[in-house]
């Protein structure tokens, strides 16, 4: 019969190597995340969004023991392996463009770039701003008026025609001393036209007088003349106030000396 020292002893649990598990995650996790990154940035966030969604479905839903996920604290594990993805592109992507670029010890090639030829700025056109003004005639009209104490088939100028004036201004544009339009700011009658007038006679002609038949045959008084004045005791004008005898039809010219008195207003025409 053995003794109790000689039973053998209790074997004692061995503690699981976590460290070395948790370096490994996060080398593995910067390594994929650079190789993604490398391969296209797109990969490294799909796989970042991936990662989180799951970390995030085993958090606030439940685990998910086909990918190791058996706890709440492996979920947050998986948000920690996205950090490590998204840190570890990053890292690729700095050294990436860092080294893409020559360095001073590498050799550079130069190509000249050929450049163009600068055109002269064209010298602005001066354009200036000027007022010009033009005198224009404005014509007269001619009109005509009935006269009855002209006679017919004659007329006579009654109002000559005289030209207006009329004064227009200008804005005139030049460009380079040249004039290229203008504009009609202003127009003003300085002076009206006068309209030509001229009669025309509308008086019938009169009849030749009929001389009145001589008293006793005798002949024309030679003192007028046009008409034939009778000689007569006393002779008036046919239609006036005079009580005759013997009458004479006018108009009478004075010719020699108004025996008969015939002219009254003196302008040696009488009976008119």
């Amino acid at each position: 019969m053995s003794s109790p020292l000689q039973q053998a002893a209790p074997e004692v649990p061995t503690k699981p190597r976590t460290g070395w598990r948790t370096a490994g995650i996060i080398v593995g996790s910067l390594v994929v995340g650079g190789l993604l990154a490398r391969l296209s940035p797109v990969a490294i966030g799909l796989a970042a969004i991936a990662v989180i969604g799951v970390a995030l479905f085993v958090l606030f839903s439940r685990p998910v023991p086909a990918l190791g996920l058996r706890s709440r604290a492996s979920g947050l594990a998986a948000l920690g392996v996205a950090a490590l993805l998204v840190t570890g592109g990053g890292i690729a992507s700095a050294n990436t463009g860092s080294t893409d670029g020559p360095t001073a010890s590498d050799p550079q090639t130069f190509v000249s770039v050929p450049t163009s030829t600068s055109k002269p700025t064209p010298t602005p056109t001066p354009t200036t701003f000027g007022v010009a003004t033009e005198e224009v005639p404005l014509p007269f009209e001619l009109t005509t008026v009935d006269d009855p104490l002209l006679d017919q088939g004659t007329n006579a100028l009654v109002t000559a025609g005289v030209n207006g004036l009329k004064v227009i201004t200008y804005r005139v544009t030049m460009v380079d001393g040249t004039e290229i339009s203008r504009e009609v700011i202003k127009e003003v009658v300085q002076t009206a036209p006068v309209n030509e007038v001229t009669a025309i006679g509308s008086k019938a002609p009169v009849a030749a007088p009929v001389p009145f038949a001589q008293q006793g045959g005798g002949d024309c008084d030679s003192n007028y003349a046009d008409a034939c004045v009778p000689i007569s005791s006393d002779v008036d004008c046919a239609g006036g106030s005079g009580n005759g005898p013997d009458y004479v039809q006018g108009p009478v010219r004075i010719v020699g000396s108004d025996i008969y008195d015939l002219d009254r207003d003196g302008d040696g025409i009488a009976c008119d």
